[in-house]
């Protein structure tokens, strides 16, 4: 049992002495809008950061959890690239997108692609976050729900005035009926 220790702890040291020289990079993936309205913008920011005590090289993030005949692009790319990442860097991207329909969406992790050291010949595939599914309120109930409804109050003002005006202006005229006018001298 103890010599099983060892050979796991011996492992470890070996494994974590050949990725010291090398670039470890962490990704997330965010959806910054509280409420997801179709026809309304969808904003998703990117964070990628180099823990690793190397530069990463040929950095790509690639996202294709938003397809074309749900989500229009307005601005920003769903495919990256930046030559290098500095140790102890970090860089964001966002895009804006435009939900088409409403339901629900599963917004998963999109990949990043890089080289740990500038020698290395293979490519470290890695993936961010993942917001998770997310429903897409349509603009129909999310224009009921947080409208002003100047409509509304506008048609209820016109409503009730029947309903006070009419009892006003009785007072009003019994009450100028009965005052007393006082007389200047």
């Amino acid at each position: 049992m103890k010599s099983l220790f060892l050979l796991v702890v011996a492992f470890v040291a070996v494994r974590s002495d050949n990725d010291d020289n090398a670039a470890r990079l962490l990704a997330s993936k965010s959806i910054l809008n509280q409420f997801i309205v179709e026809g309304k913008e969808l904003t998703v920011e990117y964070s990628i950061y180099n823990v690793g005590s190397s530069q990463a090289y040929n950095v790509e993030l690639s996202d294709s959890s938003f397809p074309e005949e749900d989500f229009q692009r307005v601005s920003g790319s769903l495919n990256v690239k930046w030559d290098r990442l500095a140790v102890g860097a970090n860089v964001s991207h966002a895009v804006i997108l435009k939900p088409l329909r409403p339901g629900y969406a599963n917004f998963t992790a999109a990949q990043v692609k890089y080289y740990p050291t500038e020698e290395s010949q293979a490519v470290q595939v890695g993936y961010t976050t993942a917001p998770g599914e997310a429903g897409i309120v349509g603009l129909k109930d999310y224009e009921r729900r947080f409208s002003p409804h100047i409509v509304d109050w506008a048609t209820f003002a016109i409503m009730t005035l029947p309903s006070i005006g009419f009892p006003f202006l009785l007072w009003y005229r019994s009450k100028s009926k009965y005052d007393v006018k006082h007389k200047k001298n």
